[in-house]
């Protein structure tokens, strides 16, 4: 596997680190619970992280198999065109989403672990069908054939990239205290005000690096 599709993943992979959920939820908790914050943090964290990681491997088994039972009829070079219509089509769609300005962030109800774990699923189910950063990300992993021991530990690292910014407020929490609580709420604020403008900026970056990966292919 050549640096090129490495580079392409590694851009989709920061992409999805700008998730407004995750990001979201992370400094509620961190805003509002001192006590267990660790742990809740590590379960919320933990739970959207093995969700989206099964999610890759579904989809990676599922569209392996439909690509080697139709491989005499789509050829790579019609894959290649359909990915670049996906691109086109993300990349014109984003500049037509609305502005939202509600704070639609799951929040926990309880002090529990069992809320929080709750809370992760809720955020797989509400940012999974836009997970668009990571269904490209499989869609160029597919396209490469490779073997179950080399894009698994790729989808893998994509999905601890996609956390790192949680896990990076967090620690930041923890060596600066309530000295950064008024930067984290003006963030907070941020994402939950910005939500769609995320989306839209993501779409059209992902439109982009479809159009431009598949183009030589067509």
């Amino acid at each position: 596997m050549g640096t090129d599709i490495l580079i392409y993943l590694g851009g989709l992979a920061l992409l999805d680190t700008l998730s407004p959920t995750i990001i979201g939820v992370t400094l509620f908790l961190v805003l509002t619970d001192n006590r267990n914050l660790t742990s809740r943090l590590l379960a919320y964290l933990l739970t959207v992280g093995l969700l989206y990681f099964s999610l890759g491997i579904i989809m990676m088994l599922g569209l392996n198999f439909i690509m080697e039972a139709f491989s005499n009829i789509f050829q790579n070079k019609i894959v290649s065109w359909v990915i670049f219509i996906v691109g086109v089509i993300l990349f014109t769609a984003s500049f037509f989403i609305p502005a939202n300005k509600k704070d639609n962030m799951p929040k926990p109800k309880t002090q529990s672990i069992f809320s929080i774990i709750i809370i992760g699923v809720s955020t797989f189910i509400i940012e999974a069908g836009m997970a668009l950063p990571y269904f490209a990300a499989i869609g160029l992993l597919t396209t490469k054939d490779l073997p179950f021991y080399q894009w698994l530990p790729i989808i893998a690292a994509y999905n601890i990239i996609m956390v790192l910014p949680a896990l990076l407020i967090f620690l930041g929490y923890k060596l600066f205290g309530k000295l950064i609580n008024p930067t984290l709420v003006n963030l907070r604020n941020k994402i939950a005000s910005s939500s769609s403008s995320t989306l839209s900026w993501i779409m059209c970056i992902v439109g982009v690096i479809l159009i431009f990966y598949t183009i030589d292919y067509l």
